[in-house]
């Protein structure tokens, strides 16, 4: 009888033993922890190092080549009015004088997205890489 109270009783399970784990853990942590406070390395006096600041000479760079687009869709440089081939004109001139410049496009945020896409587009073709959409 005691055989059978056995199977319909309630099972035995084994139950895992936690600490010898978190000893191990703490142990981990410890050494971790003792590593990060130790120091890394030896001051050495006497030791003149090089400073970054006498190296390179900085280049200024150019202001960039603004052109804006109002909510008519008409094309601004300088706050006057251009035609879009006047504006690859004026680009063109402007990165031949400054070859590390840059050309910045400014579109009303009402403007319709086509409208702003195929003028980038342009400007893209003439000047390349250094063109940008100037956001806020």
């Amino acid at each position: 009888m005691g055989l059978r109270n056995r199977r319909r009783g309630v099972s035995h399970v084994p139950e895992p033993n936690l600490v010898p784990m978190m000893d191990v853990i703490l142990t981990v942590l410890m050494f971790f922890i003792i590593m990060s406070m130790a120091p890394k390395s030896k001051a050495i006096k006497d030791l003149a190092l090089p400073s970054a600041d006498k190296g390179k000479v900085e280049e200024a760079m150019p202001d960039p080549l603004v052109i804006a687009m109002n909510q008519q869709g008409q094309m601004l440089v300088d706050n006057t009015t251009l035609g879009e081939a006047q504006i690859g004109q004026k680009v063109v001139d402007y990165l031949n004088k400054n070859p590390k410049g840059a050309v910045l496009l400014k579109a009303d945020k009402r403007l319709a997205y086509e409208k702003v896409a195929k003028l980038l587009g342009v400007l893209r073709e003439v000047g390349g890489d250094r063109v940008s959409l100037a956001l806020e």
